[in-house]
């Protein structure tokens, strides 16, 4: 009998933790009846700010043990909920902009997930003071805040184990956070996981020059120029120092990323559809710098270190009033969904709000980068015994995989197992190769073939299977 009861208590006690006033109880355009729970509302950060969060329970039978797992998108200034409704969300938003369909490779099959839109100003989330400037440390710091006040709102999951999960800036994003994180024994923090990550600034454009000579993108007279950089030595050139330094080696480099970000091909997946013709290049009228859009964020190309002078676009327009998409990608079924007003109150957003918009120019042009490698936090955390997973589509050329290797190689950890493919059984019950997997102490490299910038969205069921084999710890066949 008091064994009954207690059993009675502390079920109802894990049902009334989780905030009430948080809970979606109807999604419009969703007519499936969801067996398990999902919330929206607010954490807090520092000062006045207020981030938006999106919390899905685990589709599983143990959603109470399964992992706590958050998930951020880059930029800066790109919402994470293009997350949840495009890559490895439980929702899909079909091409009439109303009917949200259920995705069968969701993360949240196995694991808790939370979606959360940083910084302020960021989709849902904002501050009273309108005040959004902001960089890389204050970026950890709130979020490490909010992290808290989550596990605030839901006790009960505070003993899960907790990961830190992100793409592109999240390259940015993820260590960070998880550097702080580390050290706070209020979380049961076990590890991050890093998607087509800016990992190293100059790496990252190194390597996209050897990607686009050994992908056909220039020719041998391009190569040639290029090699003047260099001295003739093309093993290993770092070209974003001499494009600083040298007139003739900037104009080699520049004609290389006019190719790539320039010639109406996809930079997040290089053999994909451009979807749109929002491939901008703008000279800046205030600073007089000639910049394109390596988006989410850019480089600009007349200062002296391409490397160190990665900056967000100041634009001379009205940049509160201007809409900011990637380029070659079309979200539009995305932003009309969530600008309307049912998805909004569904979602508890008052109206003070301002409209839910993919990518924020205002966060983006007031945000300051600090960091030009990620080398220092990687290896504070890994020195804790906490694992990290580095994973790349193959065909990405905003974050490619080869400079994410190159990273990855430079943090000096011990190989356990050499480079080798990976595989998956498809439908038709043939194995193939989905990839290519290092495994070093604590921490795996890992290739998907096919996909681009957004994995989850190219290779559904390869993310997935990795996800899991990330947060199972089992080894990849």
């Amino acid at each position: 009998m008091w064994a009954v009861l207690l059993i009675c208590v502390l079920c109802t006690t894990l049902v009334s933790a989780a905030p009430s006033e948080d809970e979606i109880t109807s999604l419009p355009g969703l007519k499936t009846k969801l067996k398990w729970k999902q919330y929206s509302g607010y954490l807090k950060a520092s000062g006045t700010k207020k981030l938006h969060y999106w919390f899905l329970q685990s589709q599983s039978s143990t959603p109470e043990k399964d992992p706590v797992v958050l998930w951020m998108n880059g930029g800066p200034g790109c919402s994470s909920d293009l997350g949840l409704l495009s890559e490895h969300g439980p929702f899909r938003i079909s091409n009439d902009s109303q009917t949200v369909l259920l995705n069968n490779f969701s993360w949240n099959k196995i694991a808790n997930m939370i979606y959360l839109e940083a910084p302020a100003g960021v989709g849902f989330s904002y501050s009273d003071d309108k005040k959004y400037a902001t960089n890389d440390d204050i970026v950890a710091n709130d979020n490490h805040l909010a992290m808290k006040d989550f596990f605030t709102k839901f006790p009960e999951l505070q003993k899960n184990e907790f990961y830190i999960t992100g793409e592109s800036y999240g390259g940015i994003y993820v260590p960070t956070l998880s550097a702080l994180i580390v050290d706070d024994p209020s979380f049961n923090f076990k590890g991050f996981m890093v998607g087509n990550g800016l990992s190293d600034s100059g790496m990252n454009l190194d390597s996209l020059i050897y990607f686009a000579y050994y992908h056909g993108l220039i020719g041998d007279s391009d190569w040639k120029e290029l090699s003047k950089c260099c001295n003739g030595n093309m093993t290993r050139c770092e070209f974003h120092t001499k494009a600083g330094e040298e007139e003739d080696c900037r104009a080699a480099v520049i004609k290389v990323q006019m190719i790539v970000y320039q010639s109406g091909l996809n930079e997040y997946n290089l053999y994909g559809k451009c979807e749109s013709s929002n491939q901008g290049v703008w000279f800046d009228k205030t600073t007089g710098k000639l910049t394109y859009s390596l988006f989410p964020w850019h480089y600009s190309l007349k200062n002296s270190n391409l490397s160190q002078n990665m900056e967000v676009i100041r634009m001379w327009t009205d940049r509160d009033n201007l809409r900011l998409t990637p380029p070659c990608l079309n979200y539009d079924n995305v932003l009309k969904y969530m600008r309307t007003k049912e998805v909004r109150k569904a979602l508890h957003i008052a109206d003070v709000v301002q409209e839910w918009d993919i990518c924020s120019s205002a966060v983006g042009a007031d945000y300051r980068t600090l960091y030009n490698t990620m080398k220092p936090q990687y290896l504070k955390v890994l020195a804790k015994k906490k694992r990290a997973m580095v994973y790349n589509g193959d065909v990405d050329m905003a974050c490619n995989f080869l400079g994410d290797e190159w990273f990855t190689d430079s943090l000096g950890l011990k190989v356990k197992e050499a480079r080798k493919p990976w595989h998956m059984t498809l439908k038709d019950k043939s194995k193939q190769v989905a990839g290519f997997i290092k495994q070093f102490e604590n921490l795996s490299f890992i290739t998907i073939k096919g996909a681009g910038h957004m994995v989850p969205t190219d290779k559904p069921p390869q993310a997935l299977h990795m996800f899991t084999n990330f947060i199972w710890d089992t080894p990849f066949m």
